[in-house]
């Protein structure tokens, strides 16, 4: 009875280790098996946060992308439009540098043929009526009766009477008066384009004076006899006609 009691104390000793190992074993599986859903479901919110982030990364790459690409877009049709306005504004002003060389060759044209039809053809007028009674020599000689020589002569010789009227030739300005050495009392008239005219060998010349504006045919004076160095000659007017200064022929432009 005693063995038995001994038996069944080990029994029952066994027995209860046996529970307690099961038990601690049970719950070991049990909180190894709680923990691992958890882990899992950490690292899955994890995965599925990854994610999230990976897809706004990338979402705000594809927008930076987009933002980039439109601005190098709007970049590039800014300036391909500034250049096409360059081109215009270039083509503009070339249009307008054309038409205004063309409307100031226009102008100028106009201008120079308004000067033309403005000037007026100079036909020089008889100082005197008369005829010639010695030519113009200035590149031959002719005979002087009173120096007595063959010499040069600048002018022309105009028989006239003492005291005969003397009229402007065409109109212009009195330049001078003057007392000549050679030709004696001489009015000088100025006139377009270069052109003079010299009245020598006057009697008086009251009639005008320095600076006047003369008209064709208005009275400068009367014939005289005050040429010294064609005192011997008949009574005449010695009339010259100067081109830029340069004496010229005077029966080139009045026929007597």
């Amino acid at each position: 009875m005693r063995e038995y009691r001994k038996v069944s104390k080990g029994v029952i000793f066994a027995i209860v280790i046996a529970v307690i190992v099961i038990g601690v074993s049970l719950i070991s599986l049990f909180s190894l098996g709680k923990e691992e859903p958890e882990s899992g479901g950490k690292q899955l919110a994890g995965s599925v946060n990854y994610l999230e982030e990976s897809n706004s990364i990338e979402e705000a790459s594809t927008s930076s992308d987009k933002t980039v690409n439109e601005v190098k877009e709007n970049k590039i049709a800014l300036n391909t439009e500034n250049f096409v306005n360059l081109q215009n504004t270039t083509t503009n002003q070339k249009q307008t540098n054309t038409t205004s060389k063309k409307t100031n060759t226009t102008t100028s044209a106009s201008k120079q043929a308004t000067k033309k039809e403005e000037k007026k053809e100079i036909k020089f007028e008889k100082p005197v009526e008369g005829e010639i009674i010695k030519e113009f020599a200035k590149d031959n000689l002719v005979f002087s009766n009173t120096l007595n020589e063959w010499t040069t002569h600048v002018g022309i010789d105009i028989k006239a009477a003492k005291t005969t009227v003397v009229k402007a030739s065409y109109e212009g300005t009195v330049e001078s008066i003057k007392n000549d050495p050679r030709y004696g009392l001489t009015v000088i008239i100025e006139h377009d384009d270069g052109y003079k005219t010299v009245y020598s060998n006057l009697l008086t010349s009251e009639f005008v004076v320095e600076g006047e504006r003369v008209t064709t045919g208005q009275t400068i004076g009367t014939v005289g006899n005050t040429a010294t160095f064609e005192v011997a000659d008949e009574s005449h007017l010695h009339f010259e006609i100067l081109k830029d200064n340069v004496q010229v022929d005077p029966t080139i432009y009045i026929k007597y």
